[in-house]
């Protein structure tokens, strides 16, 4: 079975699409069920969490390494201190700033001790592929991500081992018989890579793939053709202009108030979106997360243009061009941003869309010694689910580079206080109403200007059979059980 290429995801690493791909090779301790509504156990057999809510005691599964080597605590312990070590890059290490002790009584028993209740460690452990300690401990933690481990000889516990990786082409995964689940009834997996999404579909409608993600307006093409299967959902990603607060051009409130009341949001989603997205004011569009009463910045480019004209806009920046940085690359976004740039010019703030590639993005905004120039504005995603301390790493002070993913640099007491509350909430009866208030300072004070969240669709060939996917943020994790997938003659 063959699909298009995923960003390919490095240890420790912010979760990409390639979690879809990479679950099928590595495996974390827990994970999603594939509705995305309860973590279950995947390394770990079984989980507890102590009354005070600071223990985390996790049993492990009876699991080997493709390379025949037992699986123990010890490489679960391995993992999660590589994930709380700024000097590997990760941007996790912020998430673990409450992480006490990280133990191991023997084998099959990994104990995590935390400092402070934190409600959003089993989402973040969901997120943390299981590395092996016998094959990466050798490599210094500030050249991990480097490694060339991770193109030539990469092992993990999945259903699916690494054959090889072709730059520029394909990865090659073959069964793996000593899975403990079962060899999977596939003999191969293939992760092609193509120049662009039309590349991909052409490849899904010729046979040479079964499976890729497409845009909103790709969908009706395959909508009435019963050779294939159109999935549908929530994508739980919330699309935004991110303000670099490092530059001098969105200090002033207004300005970035401006920005909102310039986009015909609306237009956008009913025009290129099809109606597949719904507006955002904050980071989340969950009715039990948005509170009552905040501004819903309709489209006014009469108020945008007054509202910049009280901040100076003239002189702090006029009509010179501010470079709008992306990683979206698809034909939709390419319109959507063509969009963005007429309406912000008729208000007289001049953006040029510039669309890279992921990693060359990431190199850029999370570089701890960023060019301001290089991305005064972004155009970019960020999770706000399935649980909505997602947002917490792009947005908490905390969490700016090289410590996390606040790319836009967000230095705002305020929200810090409330996503710290939110995090540290454990009344599930209380959670909801802390992510409120979170929800109410974003959309006072805009660090971003909240966009949309859209839906996400994928398409598989009909002749696929027991496949899961599942639409979620940054491909997953989520229980796919590729083992059981199968190809139709």
């Amino acid at each position: 079975m063959a699909w298009p290429h995923l960003p390919s995801p490095r240890p420790c690493r912010a979760a990409t699409a390639g979690l879809t791909w990479l679950s099928t090779y590595f495996e974390p301790l827990v994970s999603y069920d594939e509705k995305l509504q309860k973590i279950v156990g995947v390394l770990a057999s079984s989980y507890e969490v102590s009354p005070d809510q600071l223990t985390y005691t996790f049993k492990l599964a009876d699991a080997k390494w493709h390379d025949g080597k037992a699986f123990t605590a010890k490489d679960a312990k391995f993992t999660i201190d590589l994930a709380a070590n700024s000097k590997t890059g990760s941007v996790f290490a912020a998430r673990f700033k409450l992480l006490s002790s990280v133990e191991t009584p023997d084998d099959h028993t990994l104990v995590i001790k935390l400092s402070a209740p934190s409600a959003s460690l089993l989402d973040t452990l969901a997120k943390i592929m299981v590395l092996p300690e016998h094959a990466l401990a050798s490599v210094p933690v500030d050249q991990l991500a480097k490694s060339a481990w991770w193109s030539t000889s990469p092992i993990g516990t999945g259903p699916f081992k690494f054959v090889k990786y072709v730059q520029d082409q394909y990865v090659e995964l073959t069964a793996n018989p000593d899975y403990r689940g079962g060899k999977p009834v596939l003999d191969r997996l293939i992760n092609r890579y193509f120049a662009n999404p039309a590349a991909a579909i052409s490849a899904l409608r010729a046979g040479e793939i079964q499976f890729t993600y497409v845009d909103s307006n790709d969908v009706p093409t395959f909508k009435d053709d019963k050779s294939f299967e159109v999935i549908e959902g929530d994508s739980f990603v919330v699309n935004y202009l991110g303000f670099n607060q490092d530059s001098p051009l969105w200090k002033d409130l207004r300005v970035r108030q401006a920005v909102m009341y310039a986009i015909n949001r609306d237009a956008i989603i009913k025009s290129l979106y099809g109606g597949a997205a719904k507006p955002a004011n904050c980071a989340y569009v969950a009715s039990q997360l948005v509170p009552d009463g905040i501004e819903a910045y309709p489209y006014d480019p009469a108020k945008a243009k007054q509202l910049l004209d009280e901040a100076g806009w003239d002189k702090i920046n006029g009509d010179k061009p501010i470079t709008l940085l992306t990683y979206y690359n698809t034909p939709l976004a390419t319109n959507v941003l063509a969009a963005v740039q007429a309406m912000l010019a008729q208000v007289g703030i001049n953006v040029v869309p510039r669309a890279v590639d992921a990693p060359t993005y990431n190199g850029i905004v999370l570089n701890a010694k960023a060019d301001i120039s290089q991305f005064q504005l972004v155009y970019a995603g960020l999770q706000n689910g399935p649980d909505p301390s997602n947002i917490n790493t792009g947005l908490n002070e905390k969490q700016i580079p090289p410590a996390g993913a606040n790319v836009v640099r967000a230095r705002m007491p305020d929200l810090t206080e409330a996503l710290d509350a939110a995090i540290a909430e454990t009344d599930v009866g209380k959670r909801d109403q802390r992510y409120q208030d979170v929800c109410k300072v974003m959309n006072k004070d805009l660090p971003w200007a909240t966009m949309w969240v859209a839906n996400r669709y994928g398409v598989v060939s009909s002749k696929v059979k027991d496949f899961v996917w599942t639409p979620a943020p940054g491909g997953g994790p989520y229980i796919a059980h590729p083992e059981a997938w199968k190809l139709a003659n």
